[in-house]
């Protein structure tokens, strides 16, 4: 069955001088994304005209079981990093045996015990300044496989650790290495679909990034009913090396020079003159010149080479000029609020509900099927619903995309967000029935999604 055709933007006339398509060069931001006359979509990026190895050229199978990798390893990211936070009770009196007789096990344990997971929620975060300055540099695919070696083997480094401090080393690495995948994700999602497209590819890895907490947790309870807590870090390796499997042998590199193809086809229009002159080329040479689909074995390359000749030290420190940016800080800002208290609360559960309810882990994690169930049903807001509101607001603007269009869509996440935080904290606090937190979860996962993928567009 034959894919449904759009007009690509280099079949828009770019090099029209009429103003109209010129002003999408003129404002940060904007996009030409309707042609004015026919308000059919273009293609943004304009993808190379016979180059099979161009990520947008791919067929649709493959593209979609590369965002389906690419959600797993969201979701496997967040599955070790937030998951073992059911049984920290557990795991502080392993860590701390005599916090029991010394009644120090709320005041000084479970705070130490903390520090497991909030450090690797920390490097998660902090290891992206060498991760994404990487993959630009040097390709996406290399990036996914050392990222995803270093987490496998901090996760099995994890299993025999006895020691507070090789255990807290263990997590650190094991953020270094799991946040590669959350923000690589993203600049890989761009590389291989256009930019109408992105909205509801986004948004299932958003989702997938909530599911991942929220499965991780209820798993994770479920194990300690007849497990130690440690049998958790061993289901979370296998899982994480069958991504990591996925990766070397079913992952190719996204990345393509796009810019160095536009500076060449700008090169050929000036020698246009030049050409009409000669004779037009036999079938035979238009076919040897035509670029050649890699092999799987040559998609299995470790890297590409280099992208950039850009100084890395320089990549590295770009984010901190770009945060001055207004569009860029408030972006930064809400994924830093969305991220922060959803370490904040996962951090907390257990013993909160522990304390509160008197339940065991496994109860507290069986707690987050509210949080599946909000992710999924935030999906939509985030992806079809934030794609429809755009595209409306595109047409009104002239065929203009503006990135504030994606706004309206997540305006019920402003009033609904700081609702879920107030019922689990106030039902928490007042000993209410627990059904009141535990709604207070999934209406949180509800808005993780919008608000997550409006951040990162």
């Amino acid at each position: 069955m034959s894919e449904k055709k759009e007009p690509t933007a280099s079949a828009l006339a770019p090099n029209v001088r009429d103003g109209v398509e010129n002003s999408r060069k003129r404002t940060l931001g904007n996009v030409r994304l309707m042609h004015h006359d026919t308000k059919e979509v273009i293609l943004v990026p304009t993808p190379s005209p016979d180059d099979p190895n161009d990520p947008l050229n791919w067929p649709r199978y493959q593209k979609n079981y590369i965002a389906t990798v690419l959600c797993i390893a969201m979701a496997m990211c967040n599955f070790l990093a937030a998951g073992p936070t059911i049984a920290i009770v557990d795991t502080a009196l392993s860590f701390f045996p005599d916090a029991m007789k010394t009644n120090s096990l709320m005041t000084s344990a479970i705070p130490k015990t903390a520090y497991f997971f909030t450090t690797t929620s920390l490097l998660q975060g902090i290891g992206n300044l060498i991760w994404v300055p990487m993959a630009n540099k040097w390709g996406r695919r290399p990036v996914y496989i050392l990222s995803y070696l270093i987490y496998f083997g901090a996760s099995i480094w994890a299993i025999f650790d006895k020691s507070y401090a090789g255990f807290l080393a263990a997590r650190i690495f094991m953020g270094f290495g799991a946040g590669a995948a959350e923000t690589i994700a993203p600049i890989s999602i761009a590389d291989i679909f256009f930019l109408h497209e992105r909205g509801r590819i986004m948004s299932s890895y958003t989702c997938f990034l909530s599911i991942g907490v929220a499965i991780g947790l209820v798993i994770s309870g479920l194990i300690t009913i007849h497990h130690d807590w440690r049998t958790i870090y061993e289901v979370g390796s296998a899982l994480v090396g069958l991504v990591l499997l996925l990766a070397v042998f079913t992952f190719p590199e996204t990345a393509y020079p796009r810019d160095k193809l536009l500076g060449k086809q700008q090169s050929s229009e000036s020698t246009d003159e030049f050409r009409s002159q000669r004779s037009i080329p036999s079938d035979a040479e238009a076919t040897n010149s035509a670029p050649k689909k890699h092999t799987y074995v040559q998609s299995l390359k470790f890297a590409s080479g280099t992208l950039t000749k850009e100084n890395f030290l320089r990549m590295m420190i770009r984010p901190f000029g770009l945060i001055l940016l207004p569009p860029v800080l408030w972006a930064a800002l809400v994924q830093a609020a969305t991220i922060g208290f959803l370490v904040a609360v996962t951090s907390n559960v257990d013993p909160a509900f522990e304390q509160a309810y008197h339940f065991k882990p496994y109860q507290v994690g069986l707690c987050f099927i509210s949080a599946i169930v909000g992710s999924l049903l935030g999906l939509p807001a985030g992806g079809h619903f934030g794609d429809m509101v755009a595209d409306y607001l595109t047409k009104r603007n002239g065929g203009i995309r503006e990135p504030e269009m994606r706004l309206p869509a997540i305006m019920l996440s402003a009033v609904t967000s700081p609702l879920a935080l107030v019922l689990f904290g106030v039902g928490i606090e007042h000993n209410l029935h627990w059904i009141c937190p535990t709604i207070g979860l999934g209406l949180r996962e509800l808005c993780l999604s919008p608000e997550l993928t409006l951040s990162r567009h």
